[in-house]
């Protein structure tokens, strides 16, 4: 069995669905912990480190829990840190996007629809361009008014807007889209450059990760 912590319940049905097309049988177990993000973003990641501890416990105390899927990018790496006091492997949703941005292009446009993703983002892609040893050149940018669809329960108002940033963008490699929310405006894109977002290759390291030896 494979824990997810979600910040936001519309996450929900997006790994859902992925598991039912790529990891069928796998089964998934769901926490959703909304006060993270929005404590996150107020407080910044460090200060709710102690408390996505406890979620990560929490989401990994059902009995065949193999490993616990944090999809949510702006505490995602509390949550990779948090990992030896848990119990069970913590995967960090966006480490596999990350690792594919990296090998993709030097340049690389990093979209985010809030400012506290982007410094864990940004740092994520600086670890992954050391352990490639690829001196790659990231730039960040916030959508304008995007988090407030979300918010608003709007997710298709919302990735209209992500796809237009991302269409908008000219002097790169590769775009990403750094958080789980903003996937639905990868299809709506019509950039020739590659627009990476971390829900599908973040479930496939995690299916690896509770998959039976052999």
């Amino acid at each position: 069995m494979l824990a997810l912590l979600h910040t936001s319940p519309l996450h929900v049905p997006v790994f859902d669905a992925l598991r039912d097309e790529h990891h069928r049988g796998l089964e998934l177990r769901h926490s959703v912990a909304p006060d993270l993000l929005s404590r996150a973003r107020r407080e910044g990641p460090d200060a709710v480190a102690p408390d996505v501890t406890v979620a990560l416990r929490q989401a990994a105390a059902d009995d065949g829990v193999r490993a616990v899927l944090c999809t949510c990018s702006t505490i995602g790496e509390v949550a990779e840190r948090a990992a030896a006091r848990v119990g069970v492997p913590v995967i960090r949703g966006d480490r596999p996007m990350a690792a594919a941005a990296v090998a993709a292009g030097l340049r690389i446009a990093v979209l985010a629809t809030v400012e506290s993703t982007l410094p864990p983002t940004l740092a994520l892609l600086d670890d992954e361009a050391r352990r490639a040893d690829r001196p790659i050149r990231a730039r960040a940018q916030v959508v304008a008014d995007a988090w407030t669809c979300f918010e608003a329960g709007d997710v298709e108002g919302c990735a209209h807007l992500v796809a237009a940033a991302a269409d908008a963008v000219t002097d790169a490699d590769v775009i990403v889209l750094a958080q789980a929310s903003m996937t639905p405006a990868q299809p709506l894109t019509t950039t020739l450059l590659p627009v990476l977002s971390s829900p599908r290759p973040g479930l496939a390291a995690a299916a690896r990760a509770v998959r039976p030896p052999g």
